[in-house]
Protein backbone atom coordinates (compact mmCIF):
# COMPACT_ATOMS: atom_id res chain seq x y z
CA UNK A 1 0.00 0.00 0.00
CA UNK A 2 0.93 3.20 -0.77
CA UNK A 3 0.32 6.58 0.64
CA UNK A 4 -0.68 9.30 -2.17
CA UNK A 5 -0.98 12.94 -2.47
CA UNK A 6 -3.83 13.87 -5.01
CA UNK A 7 -3.78 17.12 -5.98
CA UNK A 8 -6.46 18.06 -8.52
CA UNK A 9 -9.60 20.20 -8.09
CA UNK A 10 -12.00 18.81 -5.43
CA UNK A 11 -14.60 16.79 -7.57
CA UNK A 12 -11.57 14.90 -10.10
CA UNK A 13 -10.08 14.43 -7.21
CA UNK A 14 -12.32 12.44 -5.02
CA UNK A 15 -12.85 10.07 -7.95
CA UNK A 16 -8.92 9.33 -8.53
CA UNK A 17 -9.07 8.85 -4.27
CA UNK A 18 -11.97 6.18 -4.86
CA UNK A 19 -9.86 4.46 -7.54
CA UNK A 20 -6.64 4.63 -5.76
CA UNK A 21 -8.60 2.75 -2.40
CA UNK A 22 -10.11 0.23 -4.78
CA UNK A 23 -6.63 -0.23 -5.71
CA UNK A 24 -5.21 -0.53 -1.89
CA UNK A 25 -3.71 2.83 -1.81
CA UNK A 26 -4.70 5.63 1.26
CA UNK A 27 -5.29 9.01 -0.70
CA UNK A 28 -4.86 12.13 0.33
CA UNK A 29 -6.82 14.84 -0.81
CA UNK A 30 -5.45 18.51 -1.24
CA UNK A 31 -6.31 19.94 -4.17
CA UNK A 32 -4.52 22.96 -5.60
CA UNK A 33 -6.50 23.58 -7.84
CA UNK A 34 -10.34 24.72 -8.26
CA UNK A 35 -12.88 25.32 -10.90
CA UNK A 36 -15.15 28.33 -11.17
CA UNK A 37 -17.24 28.21 -13.45
CA UNK A 38 -18.75 31.43 -15.73
CA UNK A 39 -22.62 30.85 -15.31
CA UNK A 40 -23.25 34.26 -16.82
CA UNK A 41 -22.81 34.43 -20.70
CA UNK A 42 -24.89 32.94 -23.50
CA UNK A 43 -23.86 30.37 -25.77
CA UNK A 44 -24.59 30.51 -28.98
CA UNK A 45 -24.61 27.55 -30.97
CA UNK A 46 -26.16 28.01 -34.37
CA UNK A 47 -23.85 26.17 -36.82
CA UNK A 48 -22.09 24.03 -34.34
CA UNK A 49 -22.09 20.66 -35.38
CA UNK A 50 -20.19 19.03 -32.05
CA UNK A 51 -18.56 19.72 -29.01
CA UNK A 52 -14.84 19.90 -28.49
CA UNK A 53 -13.91 18.72 -24.81
CA UNK A 54 -10.74 18.53 -23.74
CA UNK A 55 -11.78 18.02 -19.48
CA UNK A 56 -14.67 16.63 -17.41
CA UNK A 57 -15.01 20.46 -16.26
CA UNK A 58 -15.15 21.76 -19.46
CA UNK A 59 -18.19 19.21 -20.04
CA UNK A 60 -19.70 19.72 -16.73
CA UNK A 61 -19.48 23.91 -17.41
CA UNK A 62 -21.25 23.24 -21.39
CA UNK A 63 -24.04 21.24 -19.65
CA UNK A 64 -24.55 23.77 -17.08
CA UNK A 65 -25.07 26.72 -20.14
CA UNK A 66 -27.47 24.61 -21.95
CA UNK A 67 -30.33 21.95 -21.60
CA UNK A 68 -29.19 20.69 -24.82
CA UNK A 69 -27.91 17.56 -25.20
CA UNK A 70 -28.08 16.35 -28.98
CA UNK A 71 -24.91 17.69 -29.80
CA UNK A 72 -21.93 14.78 -30.11
CA UNK A 73 -18.78 15.04 -27.80
CA UNK A 74 -15.69 14.50 -29.29
CA UNK A 75 -14.01 14.06 -25.88
CA UNK A 76 -9.95 13.82 -25.44
CA UNK A 77 -10.10 10.90 -22.82
CA UNK A 78 -11.71 8.62 -20.94
CA UNK A 79 -12.54 10.48 -18.09
CA UNK A 80 -13.40 13.24 -20.28
CA UNK A 81 -15.94 10.90 -22.11
CA UNK A 82 -17.45 9.59 -19.32
CA UNK A 83 -18.39 13.51 -18.19
CA UNK A 84 -20.52 13.59 -20.79
CA UNK A 85 -22.23 10.50 -20.41
CA UNK A 86 -23.11 11.11 -16.93
CA UNK A 87 -24.36 15.02 -18.01
CA UNK A 88 -26.72 13.24 -19.85
CA UNK A 89 -25.07 13.31 -24.11
CA UNK A 90 -25.73 10.09 -25.86
CA UNK A 91 -23.18 10.18 -28.68
CA UNK A 92 -20.08 10.20 -27.25
CA UNK A 93 -16.40 9.67 -28.83
CA UNK A 94 -12.94 9.45 -27.04
CA UNK A 95 -9.78 10.20 -28.56
CA UNK A 96 -7.54 8.42 -25.16
CA UNK A 97 -5.04 10.76 -26.18
CA UNK A 98 -3.84 14.54 -26.21
CA UNK A 99 -4.76 17.36 -27.89
CA UNK A 100 -2.87 15.87 -31.35
CA UNK A 101 -4.71 12.21 -30.74
CA UNK A 102 -8.12 14.40 -30.83
CA UNK A 103 -7.38 16.54 -33.78
CA UNK A 104 -6.24 13.46 -35.16
CA UNK A 105 -9.65 11.60 -34.27
CA UNK A 106 -11.86 14.53 -35.29
CA UNK A 107 -10.36 14.53 -38.65
CA UNK A 108 -12.03 10.89 -39.22
CA UNK A 109 -15.10 11.37 -37.14
CA UNK A 110 -16.44 14.50 -38.90
CA UNK A 111 -16.06 16.71 -41.50
CA UNK A 112 -15.31 20.71 -42.29
CA UNK A 113 -18.33 21.35 -43.77
CA UNK A 114 -20.95 19.51 -41.85
CA UNK A 115 -20.67 23.19 -39.11
CA UNK A 116 -18.89 24.48 -36.29
CA UNK A 117 -16.66 23.06 -33.43
CA UNK A 118 -17.48 24.40 -30.22
CA UNK A 119 -14.56 24.07 -28.02
CA UNK A 120 -15.80 24.11 -24.36
CA UNK A 121 -12.36 25.68 -22.83
CA UNK A 122 -10.81 27.01 -19.00
CA UNK A 123 -8.98 29.99 -19.30
CA UNK A 124 -5.86 27.95 -18.89
CA UNK A 125 -6.29 26.49 -22.29
CA UNK A 126 -4.05 26.16 -24.92
CA UNK A 127 -4.56 27.02 -28.31
CA UNK A 128 -2.87 23.86 -29.91
CA UNK A 129 -6.14 22.03 -30.24
CA UNK A 130 -7.68 25.10 -32.31
CA UNK A 131 -4.75 25.86 -33.99
CA UNK A 132 -4.39 22.26 -35.41
CA UNK A 133 -7.75 22.20 -36.38
CA UNK A 134 -8.24 25.62 -38.01
CA UNK A 135 -4.55 24.23 -40.58
CA UNK A 136 -7.06 21.34 -41.26
CA UNK A 137 -10.09 23.02 -42.52
CA UNK A 138 -12.18 23.05 -39.29
CA UNK A 139 -13.78 25.99 -37.93
CA UNK A 140 -13.47 26.19 -34.36
CA UNK A 141 -15.28 28.64 -31.72
CA UNK A 142 -13.79 28.74 -28.42
CA UNK A 143 -16.02 29.51 -25.24
CA UNK A 144 -14.17 30.09 -22.43
CA UNK A 145 -16.37 28.42 -19.51
CA UNK A 146 -14.66 28.28 -16.50
CA UNK A 147 -11.39 29.35 -14.60
CA UNK A 148 -8.97 27.44 -12.30
CA UNK A 149 -7.68 29.29 -9.71
CA UNK A 150 -4.27 28.20 -7.65
CA UNK A 151 -3.91 28.20 -3.97
CA UNK A 152 -0.77 30.03 -2.66
CA UNK A 153 -0.13 27.56 -0.45
CA UNK A 154 -0.14 24.01 0.71
CA UNK A 155 -3.38 23.07 1.58
CA UNK A 156 -3.36 22.04 5.50
CA UNK A 157 -3.65 18.00 4.69
CA UNK A 158 -0.68 18.29 2.15
CA UNK A 159 1.70 20.34 4.80
CA UNK A 160 1.07 17.97 7.58
CA UNK A 161 2.01 14.15 5.05
CA UNK A 162 4.89 15.90 3.94
CA UNK A 163 6.01 17.74 7.40
CA UNK A 164 5.75 13.74 8.74
CA UNK A 165 6.93 11.96 5.59
CA UNK A 166 3.99 9.52 5.66
CA UNK A 167 3.73 10.21 2.04
CA UNK A 168 4.89 7.80 -0.60
CA UNK A 169 4.03 9.30 -4.06
CA UNK A 170 2.12 12.56 -5.44
CA UNK A 171 -0.27 12.50 -8.61
CA UNK A 172 0.45 15.40 -11.23
CA UNK A 173 -2.42 15.52 -13.97
CA UNK A 174 -0.93 18.63 -15.05
CA UNK A 175 1.85 21.26 -15.73
CA UNK A 176 0.15 23.82 -14.07
CA UNK A 177 -0.90 21.59 -11.10
CA UNK A 178 2.95 20.50 -10.93
CA UNK A 179 4.32 24.32 -11.21
CA UNK A 180 1.77 25.13 -8.05
CA UNK A 181 3.12 22.14 -6.34
CA UNK A 182 6.76 23.13 -7.19
CA UNK A 183 5.88 26.72 -5.82
CA UNK A 184 3.77 25.56 -2.50
CA UNK A 185 6.49 23.21 -0.97
CA UNK A 186 9.57 25.74 -2.09
CA UNK A 187 7.38 28.49 -0.02
CA UNK A 188 6.96 25.59 2.87
CA UNK A 189 10.15 25.02 3.09
CA UNK A 190 9.61 21.63 2.46
CA UNK A 191 11.82 20.62 -0.86
CA UNK A 192 13.76 18.19 0.89
CA UNK A 193 10.61 15.86 2.10
CA UNK A 194 10.13 15.38 -1.78
CA UNK A 195 13.36 13.80 -1.51
CA UNK A 196 10.63 10.38 -0.50
CA UNK A 197 8.13 11.28 -2.70
CA UNK A 198 7.62 9.69 -6.14
CA UNK A 199 6.09 11.88 -8.51
CA UNK A 200 3.91 10.29 -11.02
CA UNK A 201 3.19 12.58 -13.49
CA UNK A 202 0.63 12.75 -16.54
CA UNK A 203 2.89 13.97 -19.49
CA UNK A 204 6.60 15.13 -19.87
CA UNK A 205 5.17 18.74 -19.87
CA UNK A 206 3.85 17.94 -16.20
CA UNK A 207 7.17 16.70 -15.35
CA UNK A 208 9.24 19.70 -16.58
CA UNK A 209 8.15 22.11 -13.63
CA UNK A 210 9.87 19.77 -11.14
CA UNK A 211 13.01 20.40 -12.18
CA UNK A 212 13.93 22.42 -9.46
CA UNK A 213 13.20 19.89 -6.79
CA UNK A 214 14.89 16.70 -5.89
CA UNK A 215 12.59 13.44 -5.95
CA UNK A 216 12.83 9.67 -5.42
CA UNK A 217 11.72 8.96 -8.03
CA UNK A 218 10.02 10.73 -11.18
CA UNK A 219 7.39 8.61 -13.66
CA UNK A 220 6.14 9.66 -16.75
CA UNK A 221 2.37 8.11 -17.92
CA UNK A 222 2.92 6.25 -21.41
CA UNK A 223 -0.22 7.77 -22.25
CA UNK A 224 -1.76 10.84 -20.83
CA UNK A 225 -4.75 9.80 -19.36
CA UNK A 226 -5.65 8.95 -15.42
CA UNK A 227 -5.82 5.05 -15.90
CA UNK A 228 -1.97 5.45 -17.48
CA UNK A 229 -1.11 7.28 -14.73
CA UNK A 230 -2.82 4.81 -11.91
CA UNK A 231 -1.07 1.70 -13.74
CA UNK A 232 2.12 4.03 -13.80
CA UNK A 233 2.03 4.36 -9.62
CA UNK A 234 2.33 0.49 -9.58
Amino acid sequence: MMRVLVTRPLDDALETAGLLRARGHDAVVAPLLGVSYRDGQALHLDGVQAILATSANGVRAFARHTSRRDFPVLAIGSQTAQAARDAGFSEVRNANGNSEALAAAVRGWVAPSAGALLHAAGAEAEGRLADLLSTAGYAVRTEILYDVPSVAELPEAAYKSLTDGSLDAVLLFSARSAQVFAACVTKAGLGAACGRLIAVCISEAAAKPLSGLIFKEIRVAPRPNQASLLECLG
